[in-house]
């Protein structure tokens, strides 16, 4: 068996556990856990967004007006429908991985099939946001030329729609039994592949924009039949004993977790896009927009090893509390959020010393050049803070806190975050300094409030919680 070959052990050995081993040895074995989820996570979320971005820059050689609508469409439609279901996808990340923590090896794939059949039906019911893209986006201030052709796009983009409700339930089924390799080979073959689709379709067959869409559909899908083969075809003998009907029952409880966990997660993914609604909306705001779009665009590329820890560090405090072992599951957050706060100081350094010419990427220009060294400061202590929160987040995932946190981000965000950048921006006439600066703030409060709730934590408690949460899905099953 796979599982009986692997090196580094899931779970904490029980010399580990008991303390016998000296703490840097303890800190060594850990790393490598954390690191084994979140060196194949990191790829595959830099692979699948520079797919995004080989689009954009396909769509951008058609013209302005074309890579303004593939934008927006990625962007607005299709990235805030991709937020939903990835926030509801997460609540495999609990269920699964206490259940790997328990060796209830065959509900892994009862829950991966509940989550199949939730998130089917959520993306046939989120449908009226593609058929009516357009009138969404002029609703939203967009102009007429450029909502019209983002609509006809989104329509194009259906299939890529309905993968994220196959794709993120497998990503999240495998991850939670270490089984990461493959995650991260299936993207760079779906790169490869929408690399060359990209060429062909738009330069070679000049397809146009509708074929820079559909090139989104090849890749996606290759990811998702590359993932499935692997699932179904004897490679997770445990966990996948085929299809059964134990996935419609259960249904409801599976429901909740899955509402929570995308509140949670889409309150924070969508949080930094107001930010750019907000901006776009004062007044001779081109220069600001332009500044923030590349400030947004750095922290984009940098925020995906956080998101890598969020989901290494929901598999380890899943996997631990699954098991019984409470303390291992505290050991793992600490180490966690260590790790990535180390990464995420590195960052900030980066982002200090070189304030000055981060906009030479993007633009010659010397206004906007100039306007990117007035928001290097925020976006350093933006990259710091997600450094952080995010693996938080990842611990709230691990120990089905989803409902909670999605009130504490609706506070600290809308309630808090939002209103005193508004007012910083607006009435303070800070522009987009006072806006971002607010919505920091935000993000500050979120982060002191979950760092308080995981410092509170009976990681005892929530070990004897998930125990008896399988063991009912086992009797009840």
């Amino acid at each position: 068996m796979e599982d009986q070959e692997e090196k580094v052990p899931l779970l904490l050995e029980p010399a580990v556990e008991a303390g016998e081993v000296g703490l840097s040895r303890k800190i060594l074995i850990e790393s490598k856990k954390l690191w084994r989820i979140a060196g194949p996570a990191i790829f595959n979320r830099l692979a699948m967004y520079t797919m995004n971005i080989i689009s954009q820059a396909f769509a951008g050689h058609l013209g302005d007006l074309e890579l303004a609508s593939f934008s927006i469409a990625c962007t607005v439609i299709l990235g805030l429908v991709f937020g939903l279901m990835l926030g509801m996808a997460s609540a495999l990340e609990t269920l699964c991985g206490q259940a790997f923590g328990t060796k209830k090896h065959h509900m892994l794939g009862i829950y991966l099939q509940r989550s199949w059949i939730v998130l089917v039906g959520i993306s046939i019911l989120i449908l009226p946001v593609y058929i009516y893209a357009a009138q969404i986006l002029m609703f939203m201030g967009q102009s007429r030329d450029i909502a019209e052709m983002a609509g006809n796009i989104s329509l194009w983009m259906l299939p890529t729609h309905f993968s994220f409700a196959f794709q993120l339930p497998l990503q999240r089924f495998l991850q939670c039994q270490l089984k990461n390799a493959v995650i991260a080979y299936v993207s760079a073959v779906a790169l490869v592949v929408h690399i060359f689709i990209s060429w062909l379709f738009v330069s070679v067959l000049d397809f146009g924009i509708i074929g820079a869409a559909c090139t989104m559909n090849f890749s996606w899908w290759v990811v998702v039949l590359g993932q499935f083969g692997y699932t179904v075809f004897g490679w997770c003998p445990l966990t996948w004993t085929g299809f059964s009907k134990e996935a419609f029952s259960g249904l409801w409880e599976f429901l909740r977790l899955s509402a929570a966990s995308g509140v949670m997660l889409c309150l924070e993914n969508w949080y930094y896009k107001v930010l750019i609604v907000l901006t776009g909306n004062m007044k001779n705001a081109e220069i600001a927009v332009d500044a923030l779009s590349i400030c947004i665009s750095i922290n984009s590329w940098e925020i995906m090893i956080p998101f890598a820890f969020f989901a290494a560090t929901g598999v380890r405090v899943s996997n631990e509390l699954g098991a019984g072992n409470g303390n291992a599951a505290k050991f793992a957050t600490v180490v966690s959020v260590v790790t990535s706060s180390v990464i995420g100081l590195f960052f900030w350094v980066v982002i200090m010393a070189f304030h000055d010419n981060l906009a030479l990427i993007f633009t010659s220009s010397t206004v906007v050049i100039d306007a990117v060294n007035r928001l290097a400061v925020l976006l350093a202590f933006t990259i710091l803070l997600n450094s952080i929160q995010p693996i938080l987040s990842g611990v709230a995932v691990g120990s089905g806190w989803q409902a909670y946190v999605a009130y504490v981000n609706v506070g600290s965000y809308y309630l808090i975050g939002v209103p005193v950048g508004v007012l910083l921006g607006w009435f303070f006439h800070l522009g987009v300094l006072g806006i971002w600066a607010g919505m920091i703030g935000g993000t500050a409060i979120q982060t002191l409030i979950l760092a308080y709730m995981t410092l509170r934590c009976d990681w005892e408690m929530e070990a004897k919680k998930a125990s008896g949460r399988m063991n009912r899905e086992v009797v009840s099953s």
